[in-house]
């Protein structure tokens, strides 16, 4: 198993950088947030298939991370994924429940 790297040493080097965006990005997050009657798991879920989605495979593995902080199960991450199916097609979604599987079975790179 190799261990984690959360977060990345890039991620890391651009809030030393630009450490105001990055406040300012994790403000509009956290308010986001509280602007509806969504709970954190159903939040996370959603970000999760939009990182999906996007074929981003860091952020697939950064939600499905919060997804299970959250309280979120395997069967409904990967579920969440699945539904992407008929919106962004097969070999986006397989490789993203690939994704969220290094995570799941504590294999992230």
């Amino acid at each position: 198993m190799t261990k984690k790297k959360v977060p990345s040493k890039h991620y890391n080097k651009l809030v030393k950088q630009y450490p105001k965006v990055f406040d300012a990005h994790k403000r509009l997050g956290t308010e986001l947030k509280k602007a509806g009657p969504l709970d954190e798991k159903t939040v996370q879920l959603i970000q999760l298939a939009a990182a999906g989605a996007a074929g981003s495979e860091g952020a697939v593995h950064s939600h499905t991370r919060r997804a299970l902080g959250a309280g979120a199960s395997a069967e409904e991450i990967q579920h969440a994924l699945l539904c992407l199916i008929s919106t962004v097609g097969f070999p986006r979604v397989m490789a993203a429940i690939s994704w969220a599987g290094d995570i799941l079975k504590g294999d992230a790179k």
